[in-house]
């Protein structure tokens, strides 16, 4: 028998603690019209000291949950993407499953940066497709700033924490609200464009790491907007091709919020109205796995994003990674 996936609930959370421009012009070399400016970042959310990723997760699974009208005892999948795990291991989405209540289910993370969560839709839909599993957790979570160099404002001016979650329910194959297709890709050979280089096992943790900072993560800005930009476009593209439609047939575009000129940029090559682009990026920062998902369910709180409508998601990220799918909601 031939399954479907729809989205059956979304939800997010985000921090109460908020850093703003004004906060980091006293702790870097900045100022708040130089970021507005070049990336469009007004303020980004802060995790509280007593917080882990996995707490974010649980804020937001549990929000998705609500919107579905579902229990948790339901779940049978949890998926968690992220770079930003409470440990080394246990997976994430380990703890999740614990915090959640969800009994002997699989749970696993994804590191595909900030495309993890198309990434994880992507995997979802095969398990639903196949009928493996019913109702599948998608959460995208960071919790980035406790890995930031307050010293490098190249890269400590952009990002923030967060969560945001899908439940991707398996549907009838008639049923007209669905993931209609999902694409994910990696270019390996740009790694070094933005990465981590210390702290994993070929650069383990040692006095010479910390003296160097090479914990932190490290980012060439020229040649990540000019990949990012290439490659969000080629998966829109991709996707657009793979259901026959074309730009004017999509209500709305979600990107991954990296930067405003990105996604400026992205909507330049299909000539799309920046007014059918969500873009939260003013709030939030740049939160990698959680963009997607915090700036949908932003827009369907308000709104702007309203069940039946044609939702085209799109993402870049570290590896490098990118993705893109369409669904109808």
């Amino acid at each position: 028998m031939f399954f479907r996936s729809k989205v059956a609930g979304v939800g997010s959370f985000l921090p109460e603690k908020v850093l703003t421009n004004y906060d980091l012009e006293k702790m870097v070399d900045t100022s708040h019209d130089w970021i507005l400016q070049r990336t469009g970042i007004e303020r980004r959310h802060v995790v509280d000291e007593n917080e882990g990723t996995s707490d974010l997760c649980v804020r937001a699974a549990n929000n998705a949950l609500k919107d579905a009208n579902m229990t948790v005892d339901q779940i049978d999948l949890i998926m968690v993407a992220t770079v930003t795990p409470d440990y080394k291991m246990p997976a994430c989405a380990c703890l999740v499953q614990a915090k959640l209540g969800a009994k002997n289910i699989m749970a696993f993370d994804i590191n595909a940066a900030c495309s993890g969560f198309i990434y994880g839709l992507f995997i979802a839909d095969q398990f639903i497709k196949t009928g493996a599993y019913k109702n599948i957790l998608v959460i995208g979570a960071e919790n980035l700033t406790r890995l930031l160099n307050y010293k490098d404002r190249d890269t400590c001016i952009l990002f923030g924490d967060g969560a945001g979650a899908f439940i991707l329910s398996q549907t009838s194959a008639t049923d007209e609200n669905y993931l209609m297709t999902a694409h994910a890709h990696a270019e390996g050979a740009h790694a070094e464009l933005l990465w981590s280089k210390g702290g994993g096992t070929r650069y383990p943790i040692s006095q010479q790491v910390l003296d160097d900072g090479s914990h932190y993560m490290q980012m060439k800005g020229k040649e990540i907007f000019k990949n990012a930009t290439r490659t969000m476009a080629t998966a829109c593209k991709e996707a657009l091709a793979a259901i026959n439609k074309t730009a004017a047939d999509i209500d709305w575009i979600v990107p991954h919020q990296a930067n405003l000129r990105i996604t400026e940029a992205v909507a330049n090559q299909f000539d799309f109205p920046m007014a059918r682009i969500v873009s939260t990026v003013h709030e939030t920062g740049n939160t990698s796995a959680a963009s997607i998902p915090i700036a949908f369910d932003m827009a369907y709180k308000d709104g702007r994003i309203k069940r039946g409508q044609l939702i085209l998601l799109t993402a870049f990220g570290a590896g490098l990674t990118s993705g893109s799918a369409i669904l109808r909601f």
